[in-house]
């Protein structure tokens, strides 16, 4: 078999919209499925979870879910409980991570935390997570079941390992690549491989779509570390340099701290414990992580994984389907620009 080798050309305006339209009709179903699982006796239970689900977020991981599906040509059902169950999965991660973060913000609105406190938001995010199991049985996959409990594993292990992780400015690459693998990626992999198995594919497609998602979902999170230092809240959600502030060390900060002299990292050293939190600092970080290269090779970084997810998808047919899938991609990476 030859493979197809695709390389990154990013139109003027890459974007999702053809993935949004390719899923569109499977996606009013997901989207029925998340509304009907969502509800409970506890009135505060779908009033707190729809805040974050109607919140304007891109539904991606459930869309790979369903893209995916229509690369292999899959005419079930299955997907639409699974990508339901991904999204809740999702959802369920970001109530908890705007809790450990103290997050007020998120795609520009009050977090669930910042309206109702963090007792009630935990407790829903856990109400979400076991909807999302009840949909995983419900399939009747065991290897379905696997798969997506598994990821929820390791995105569970990849926040501790980033909460341990804050503050500690001798991070390294390694150990970052390690934390956004697991805490993102994970995810995006399994959302794409679940529709191999549902669609009965041989094994050597459900792994060329978890590669598909799981470098996507590098790429996606590098893309957001990097804009971190260079949006504001209407671009991301949050203001610029929340990260900075919270302590994450993220790559422009590993990749400034390592080439900066003796004075710059005794900054960074004492920005990253908490010790350097004023608009000024954030002002000579910014100017040291741009001196230093910092956000213009992390997304070089992103642009290698994303190529690495375009290449993943060269045994399957072109069509509709792949060039959305690529798109995709491309549009992950240009968000920075």
């Amino acid at each position: 078999m030859t493979a197809t080798i695709h390389r990154i050309d990013p139109r003027p305006s890459p974007s999702l919209d053809p993935m949004v339209a390719l899923v569109a009709k499977d996606m009013n179903l997901v989207n029925a499925v998340i509304l009907d699982r969502m509800q409970s006796q506890i009135p505060l239970i779908p009033e707190l979870a729809g805040h974050l689900i109607a919140g304007g977020g891109k539904r991606m991981r459930p869309m790979l879910t369903l893209a995916s599906a229509a690369l292999l040509g899959y005419t079930g059902t299955r997907h639409h409980g699974l990508a339901a169950a991904v999204e809740f999965i999702h959802t369920a991660t970001l109530l908890h991570d705007d809790v450990v973060d103290g997050s007020d913000l998120r795609r520009g609105r009050r977090t669930a935390n910042n309206i109702w406190g963090n007792p009630a938001t935990v407790l829903v995010g856990d109400f979400l997570f076991s909807r999302a199991f009840e949909l995983m049985v419900d399939d009747g996959s065991q290897k379905v079941l696997k798969i997506l409990s598994h990821a929820s594993a390791v995105i569970a292990e990849g926040e501790v390992n980033q909460l341990t992780a804050t503050r500690l400015i001798e991070l390294g690459e390694e150990r970052y690549l390690d934390i956004i693998g697991a805490k993102t990626a994970a995810l995006f992999a399994a959302a794409c491989r679940v529709s191999a198995v549902v669609a009965e594919r041989p094994d050597s497609e459900e792994a060329a779509l978890d590669a598909y998602g799981r470098n996507l979902g590098i790429a996606f999170q590098l893309v957001d570390d990097a804009i971190d230092y260079v949006s504001d809240a209407g671009t991301m959600g949050k203001d610029a340099g929340d990260d900075f502030r919270e302590g994450k060390v993220t790559l422009p900060v590993i990749l400034a701290y390592a080439r900066g002299n003796a004075e710059e990292r005794t900054f960074w050293k004492d920005a990253i414990e908490g010790r350097r939190t004023t608009d000024e600092d954030l002002a000579h970080a910014i100017a040291l992580i741009q001196s230093s290269r910092g956000v213009d090779d992390t997304l070089a970084r992103a642009r290698h994984y994303g190529q690495r997810a375009i290449d993943s998808l060269g045994c399957f047919s072109n069509g509709m389907a792949k060039a959305a899938m690529v798109e995709a991609v491309e549009f992950a990476i240009a968000r920075a620009y």
